[in-house]
């Protein structure tokens, strides 16, 4: 489903969340270091580079994606993140933009805290524009009539894939944990004709472009446009404001 050259499109857009997330982890000397849906592994590196005296662990469960991160030297893997259980030596673990695609999330969550050693970093990023235009857009197209039949068993993120920046902090306060929850909207300016439909045919779009042969992903982006243009007005210079906002929760789990 996943097209790794797609996704890196906007690379350095998408890598600024995964910064400011590591940006918070205290871990000094930390032992083991797992990238939980490391994607094409170009962030991977900034891991070893933080801590380059851990063991540097990653992991994808799409097989395009790791394919691409061996392609760049990334030692990973391909396992789900509602499967994978951290070695005893794991000090810190990074989940950036993947665990929007879980259902009840919450649950590996808490799975994760418990089986993590004590003083072990946990830090989590999570797109929380489910409900933004640009997404509402997307599921109102697919929900009409020309596609509504087609699309009918293909999952969108929705509203419910995502919680509110206090669910998290309850969830890993009532674990006993230290947490630092905050949110934060990026105004992104992209470039281009379509450039938010081109942007989220890169992530929330995925699914879809899986369902749809070549034609129809083309009529499916042909209907999409206008509507995307209308939500999102591209400037007289030719690029494009498009608000993303963005949910983030550190934690560290009992001494």
């Amino acid at each position: 489903m996943w097209d790794p050259q797609e996704y890196l499109n906007h690379a350095e857009l998408r890598a600024r969340p995964f910064r400011d997330l590591v940006a918070r982890i205290g871990a000094e000397r930390p032992r083991r270091v797992v990238d939980a849906g490391c994607g094409p592994g170009t962030l991977t590196g900034e891991l070893t580079r933080q801590w380059p005296g851990a063991i540097v662990e990653a992991f994808d469960s799409s097989p395009e994606m790791v394919a691409s991160a061996r392609e760049r030297g990334v030692a990973v893997r391909l396992c789900d993140v509602t499967e994978w259980r951290p070695e005893p030596d794991t000090d810190v673990v990074v989940s950036n933009a993947v665990l929007q695609w879980v259902p009840e999330h919450d649950a590996v969550l808490r799975r994760w805290v418990r089986e993590l050693p004590p003083g072990a970093w946990l830090a989590v990023q999570v797109p929380g524009n489910m409900d933004a235009p640009s997404h509402r857009a997307a599921r109102a197209v697919a929900a009409s009539d020309r596609w509504a039949r087609r699309l009918r068993d293909v999952r969108l993120r929705g509203s419910g894939a995502v919680s509110e920046p206090r669910d998290y902090a309850d969830l890993f306060a009532d674990l006993g944990c230290a947490v630092d929850v905050w949110e934060t909207t990026y105004v992104q300016r992209l470039g281009g004709e379509n450039a938010v439909l081109d942007w989220l045919t890169g992530t929330a779009l995925r699914p879809i472009v899986a369902a749809l042969d070549d034609d129809e992903w083309q009529e499916f982006r042909r209907d999409l446009a206008p509507v995307l243009d209308e939500a999102y007005p591209p400037r007289s210079d030719g690029t494009t404001w498009f608000p993303f906002r963005r949910i983030f929760a550190v934690a560290r789990t009992p001494s």
